[in-house]
């Protein structure tokens, strides 16, 4: 790949120095227009935002501690410090400095607070520090990172998560040495016959497999908790795991089928917490995915999240109490609001054990909800925005909220939905001085006549008394949505901030509209959103201010392979950008998930081969004609770099124009600030060479 990455170096400055150019020519456009000398978004400033994290809250109630993660686009690093907030008087401190410190987790008592950190330069480690300042003692040394602290009720022990290889037999020295023996091995191959043998950005043939462990806070004592386990845990994010209040068992969401691995499927299993080792699974019977146990605050009822179907990631999440004492399970199928049946997570019980707090997608947004369990009634607490990391701290919820326009802070609600407030301040002094878009939230007639909703996003110095390019974007999944979110990769303020109308339908297929129309393109993958995306697309170029003359399509991951779709289906956009997108289905049998695949398209490569080829965009090649940029990391094991060169080399072998971005550190996503900082100049760079930027092309 060395020609590809020189050929990123000699265009990076270049680059570079055109952004500057657009942000330069934007800022002008916004002072004229009065902004009060406030600037348009740039990828800068988005890099310069702070991140917060919901983390504990003291027993008591009146205080949290959470986590901020700041970025130096210098040095392409990041830093991640814990402060304490009192939510009586509001007075904020920073409570730890060492810039790799995280996952916080309050003592029962309240006199001290753990942490995972990675200060020390090797694997993060365990820490503990007393609740009113002082010292950290560091707790483990273990040759391995820890994740994911939980405080035992007796104060005394704390839970972690590890990945281990199980041949260590609980020695961790004898840990050490096998894992030195791997690193120092003059053989680099990796060989497996497991279906599942890489996820996301990393290689599972290491052998390594995540287990709970018990740490005595006093002697130091280290207990494997799940001893000979080799049972994944959530492959993204923290192990979904909790301790009864009794503190005799743990109930944690793993996968129970064995390599090799035809799918995963998490089940519920119950796990003592007196080293025996002997789990037992209380969902067997389920042959979908069981997740995020919860135990009731008086210990007699578990609750979990359900899935039924095997055969679709997005299908949506049952809340199910578990009995304790008889086993009995109470299912409830639909929790519904407004007509949407909702998809959990996030559960969080009152302490009266009463109700159950969560989150779900809502139409477009991320709204907190309870669900009266008496009752079998939900109630709306905050609709607005998305809403994340939601704790409990007395009667009121805390959370991350942010939106279209509201980069995230930490916000809180009495539980009853009166009294929001916004707690945290951490970005007010960049947006303050940043002039953002208005936001408009529409719904229109896509396929089938059926209502569709979107969000249009206008450049902050929008007159609509002239005319304007086009910006119409996919949201990957496709069982996903554009949400009223302040997204950080892929921001619909800064890709309007240069001068375009920006348009985010969430076609068929979106969640947070309910299940039926998730799954109305199961099996034909591009036929509805395709003609939704059209749809919406004449819907805007019938507005006087759009001109149909510059117009443009953009997605990522599914998106991107409705971009290549729309490249063989139609000649309408001047331009097409493609991130990290599907183009030959085939190929797609390479990626790190493939069980969903059969279903999904109608098909595969053994069975119904034409009824899966009909929804390929590689076979619609003849009829590429509209530029495409197209952008992909070495590795995307999600999205396999293959479909970025197939894409590309076709172009150029039909003498079209193309332009082929390619980070060699990347994943799926591009994560680091200098790389993320470059995709966005090339983006730009993309629409201004055949759009222009703003009401007039000469501009």
């Amino acid at each position: 790949m060395n020609f590809l990455q020189n050929s990123i170096s000699d265009i990076r400055l270049s680059v570079f120095l055109l952004s500057l150019i657009l942000v330069a020519s934007a800022v002008t456009k916004s002072t004229a227009s009065g902004y009060d000398d406030k600037k348009p978004i740039t990828a800068e400033d988005l890099w310069n935002l702070k991140r917060v994290t919901t983390g504990d809250a003291s027993p008591n109630g009146d205080q949290i501690i959470y986590q901020v993660t700041g970025y130096d686009i210098e040095t392409n690093e990041s830093s991640t410090n814990l402060y304490v907030r009192s939510l009586e008087n509001g007075k904020e401190k920073q409570f730890t400095s060492q810039n790799a410190d995280r996952q916080p987790a309050w003592s029962p008592d309240g006199t001290q607070i753990a942490f995972v950190s990675g200060r020390d330069d090797g694997p993060a480690q365990l820490y503990l520090i007393p609740a009113d300042g002082g010292e950290a003692i560091k707790k483990t040394d273990l040759p391995v990172a820890v994740s994911a602290p939980k405080w035992f009720p007796d104060g005394k022990h704390i839970a972690f998560s590890a990945n281990v290889l199980p041949g260590y037999d609980g020695d961790f020295e004898k840990l050490e040495e096998m894992i030195k023996e791997q690193d120092d091995s003059k053989v680099s191959a990796k060989v497996t016959e497991n279906r599942i043998y890489r996820h996301w950005d990393r290689w599972l043939t290491d052998g390594r497999y995540p287990r709970i462990f018990k740490l005595n806070t006093e002697t130091g004592e280290i207990t494997d908790l799940m001893p000979g386990s080799k049972r994944y845990f959530a492959m993204m994010g923290s192990p979904q795991y909790d301790i009864s209040p009794d503190g005799s068992e743990i109930a944690v969401s793993a996968n129970s089928n064995p390599p090799p691995y035809e799918y995963l499927n998490y089940d519920i299993f119950l796990v003592p917490t007196d080293g025996s080792g002997e789990l037992e699974n209380i969902t067997e019977h389920n042959p979908a995915n069981d997740v995020s146990p919860v135990y009731s605050p008086d210990g007699n009822t578990l609750l979990y999240g359900k899935q039924r179907r095997t055969d679709f990631y997005a299908d949506r999440t049952r809340l199910v109490f578990y009995d304790r004492s008889t086993g009995d399970r109470e299912v409830i199928e639909k929790v519904v609001h407004e007509g949407i049946d909702l998809s959990p997570s996030n559960f969080i019980w009152s302490k009266d054990n009463r109700e159950i707090h969560f989150t779900a997608q809502d139409r477009g947004k991320t709204s907190l909800f309870s669900y009266e369990i008496r009752n079998d009634r939900v109630r709306e607490i905050y609709r607005g925005g998305t809403n994340t990391g939601a704790i409990l701290t007395g009667d009121q919820l805390v959370f991350v909220h942010r939106s279209l326009k509201q980069a995230p802070e930490l916000f809180r609600i009495q539980t009853n939905g009166r009294r929001l407030s916004q707690l945290t301040t951490l970005n007010d002094s960049i947006m303050d001085n940043i002039a953002l878009g208005r936001v408009e939230n529409v719904t229109y007639k896509g396929a089938n006549d059926e209502d569709i909703q979107m969000y249009v996003v206008y450049p902050p110095d929008f007159d609509e008394d002239k005319e304007w390019p086009l910006l119409v974007q996919i949201h990957g999944g496709p069982h996903g949505i554009f949400g009223d979110d302040f997204h950080f990769r892929w921001n619909a303020q800064l890709f309007a901030s240069p001068g375009y109308v920006v348009a985010m339908p969430n076609f068929h297929g979106s969640s947070s509209f309910g299940q039926e129309f998730t799954e109305s393109i199961h099996g034909a993958h591009s036929e509805l959103p395709y003609r939704d995306i059209m749809k919406a697309t004449d819907y805007l170029e019938e507005r006087d201010y759009i001109d149909p003359e510059r117009t443009a399509a953009a997605g990522g991951s599914y998106g991107g392979y409705m971009v290549s779709w729309i490249a063989g289906h139609t000649d309408r956009y001047q331009a097409l950008i493609n991130h990290a997108g599907v183009y030959n289905i085939m190929t797609q049998f390479a990626a790190d998930v493939t069980y969903h695949r059969k279903a999904a398209y109608s098909g595969s490569p053994w069975e119904d081969p034409d009824s899966m080829q009909q929804w390929n965009p590689a076979l619609y090649a003849e009829n590429f004609e509209t530029p495409m940029l197209i952008l992909h990391g070495e590795l995307d094991y999600r999205v396999p770099l293959t479909h970025a060169l197939e894409v590309y080399g076709v172009y150029k072998g039909m003498g079209l124009d193309a332009r082929l971005v390619y980070y060699p550190d990347e994943n799926h996503w591009i994560l680091s600030p200098q790389n993320s900082i470059h995709w966005f100049g090339e983006f730009h760079s993309w629409l201004e060479r055949y759009l222009g930027a703003g009401p007039d092309k000469t501009d």
